[in-house]
């Protein structure tokens, strides 16, 4: 039994919220906190129409506020703290999660809202110039809380959505049980679905969309290789969607997995687009509407990709429009027993189905029901030790069986069609 505080309301969180509710018996009470205090209580409503034993309460809270976070934590008294809220506020959570002295989730890395911040700026260039890759995202700013939660006796746990999340156990499960080493890793995120939209992103806009026209860039050998934006393109004949194109991206799972699997010689990521979700983006980022830098307009400074996300439909909306399936999942090449092997390991799932358990379309399932996973296993002691940890790094064997059963279950096929 556990009393969880979820910060954020948002597509992903209302998933990872209902799911939680289902799972009652671990989740006996819940806390559902955003700046939009009307959301959350009309899935509280929601949620105790559905006939869940969990304990909802609501509150109004500013993510960006260390100070009013420490008050609610204090005041609720969680033993975690799921962080669905957006990637610029990871660190304020862990800053109030580590001043309360509670457990900290979340499902995507730490990035910030004004990439020309002078306090950020510097620190980024000299990562870009040693690392070598150039994405505004990566690990380094909560690794660098590694020993404050070791210290504390706190678990954080990075990144438990489907990729990064769901894609890094299946790493360590294929690790564990299906080779001796691996050689390496294709990481494959296929959209089918059909919103009916000229355009809209199927997560949070300022965060797609950054993602998608940053350069791309994969690991080889331990170093990373940087590539212009959508410059490697393949085709694939996915199960369940079929043939669509799919282009080389930055992901994050890739630096973590980089990390605690170097003996790996090459670990990618690619994600499908159709063309007219390409010719849309290049229009708006040749106009300078992808921007993060702040512009003066009739005397008010605007943010233009913030401003653009406020003219698109709302992620959260899309789920009664969308049909398709999606199929992300993991191909592994390498050796077992001395003979050469290669597997697929994937989830397929259907954008309707969704959306008539939950009210979402695939692409927030997909992310909300494994925040909802690692928060079980983090609550319920499989998954608790000190320190910050991704996926990949505890036994994966329990987070395997909770897809089954939680709604994304998986396939193993062997010799699968490798990407070249």
């Amino acid at each position: 039994m556990s009393r969880i505080l979820v910060i954020g309301c948002g597509g992903v969180a209302q998933v990872a919220i209902q799911k939680a509710c289902q799972n009652d018996e671990v989740f006996t009470e819940l806390m559902i906190a955003s700046r939009t205090l009307s959301k959350c209580d009309e899935l509280k409503e929601k949620i105790e129409k559905s006939g869940s034993r969990t304990k909802v309460t609501t509150a109004k809270v500013d993510a960006d506020n260390t100070e009013e976070l420490v008050k609610l934590i204090r005041s609720y008294q969680p033993e975690a703290v799921l962080n669905v809220a957006l990637p610029y506020q990871d660190l304020t959570i862990m800053d109030a999660c580590l001043e309360t002295g509670v457990h900290y989730i979340d499902t995507a890395n730490y990035e910030p809202e004004d990439t020309e911040d002078p306090t950020w700026r510097p620190i980024y260039e000299k990562r870009c110039k040693e690392k070598g890759f150039s994405a505004y995202f990566d690990y380094s700013w909560q690794w660098a809380y590694e020993e404050r939660f070791k210290k504390a006796g706190l678990t954080a746990l990075l990144g438990t959505g489907f990729d990064p999340g769901v894609t890094s156990v299946f790493a360590a499960y294929a690790k564990k049980h299906y080779f001796d080493t691996i050689d390496t890793i294709d990481i494959l995120d296929c959209n089918g679905g059909d919103h009916g939209y000229a355009f809209a992103t199927n997560f949070n806009p300022e965060i797609n969309l950054r993602e998608v026209s940053a350069p791309g860039s994969y690991m080889e050998n331990g170093k990373w290789i940087e590539i212009p934006a959508m410059s490697i393109h393949r085709e694939y004949d996915f199960e369940g969607v079929g043939k669509k194109d799919m282009y080389l991206l930055h992901h994050e799972e890739i630096e973590a997995l980089g990390r605690n699997m170097p003996e790996v010689k090459r670990i990618r990521f690619f994600m499908t687009f159709g063309q007219s979700y390409l010719d849309h983006m290049r229009c708006l980022e040749d106009v300078g509407m992808l921007s993060t830098e702040p512009v003066n307009f009739n005397g008010t400074e605007i943010v233009p990709i913030q401003f653009l996300k406020a003219l698109l439909p709302d992620p959260a909306s899309l789920g009664p429009r969308t049909k398709g399936k999606t199929n992300i999942g993991c191909i592994f090449t390498g050796k077992k027993d001395g003979k050469e092997r290669s597997i697929y390991i994937y989830n397929v799932c259907d954008h309707q189905e969704c959306y008539r358990e939950v009210g979402s379309q695939a692409i927030s399932y997909t992310t909300g029901v494994p925040a909802m996973i690692g928060t079980m296993l983090v609550a319920n002691g499989q998954w608790k030790k000190p320190g910050v940890f991704t996926t990949d790094e505890f036994d994966p064997d329990p987070y395997m069986e909770a897809l089954n059963k939680w709604g994304l279950p998986w396939k193993v096929v062997e010799n699968p069609t490798l990407v070249d």
